[in-house]
């Protein structure tokens, strides 16, 4: 370890401090959090060695970065059964994407506010139900767009529960930062090379 980390300005014992000291500290989702995780999926396996060092250090720089709010912040309560039916209703809408479905939709159905769905839906899977379903369908598309790679990008598209390929691949390289077509090329060439 103090070899690997000779050079390296972030100390693991600060780190410690920071998060272990009183309790530990539960960190929401964040897009940040989610890119260095997501790659971890993508790797060849003649190089997964050194880039999993390489993202526990890009790890450890973000988490010696991290700022948070001192002040207590007083978290939303809700019921066990709250916490039951939005796990069922991301199981719902995470069985078939190509059903879109609305709050008002999803509050009917699971007998509970539009109000409550939205707050409880946030707190327990760290983002909104719209967010959570774009990056969910997204990140499903490029297990596709690697997996199946006799699917074309149109009928990936349709299998998320987009009609419109030229909105999928907008919205795709929206997320993941190239389009879907660059996207399998890039790690097709990586496999190769």
């Amino acid at each position: 370890m103090k070899k690997e980390f000779r050079d390296f300005s972030v100390s693991l014992y600060s780190l410690q401090e920071k998060f272990c000291e009183q309790s530990p500290y539960v960190i929401r989702a964040r897009t940040e959090i989610e890119h260095i995780f997501s790659e971890l999926y993508r790797v060849p396996a003649k190089i997964k060695k050194d880039y999993f060092r390489i993202k526990i250090f890009e790890l450890l720089l973000y988490l010696d970065a991290l700022e948070f709010n001192e002040q207590k912040v007083e978290k939303p309560y809700f019921y066990k059964t709250q916490i039951e039916k939005m796990k069922a209703m991301q199981s719902l809408m995470t069985a078939d994407l190509t059903k879109h479905y609305t709050i008002e939709e999803l509050a009917t159905r699971f007998e509970i506010s539009q109000t409550a769905l939205k707050k409880c839906f946030k707190t327990v899977f760290g983002s909104p139900i719209n967010s959570y379903m774009q990056s969910y369908r997204m990140n499903r598309a490029a297990t596709m767009l690697l997996t199946e790679r006799e699917k074309s990008v149109a009928e990936i598209a349709g299998v998320v529960g987009y009609d419109s390929p030229s909105k999928f691949s907008a919205v795709f390289k929206k997320i993941m930062g190239v389009t879907p077509l660059d996207y399998r090329k890039k790690q097709k060439n990586e496999e190769q090379g």
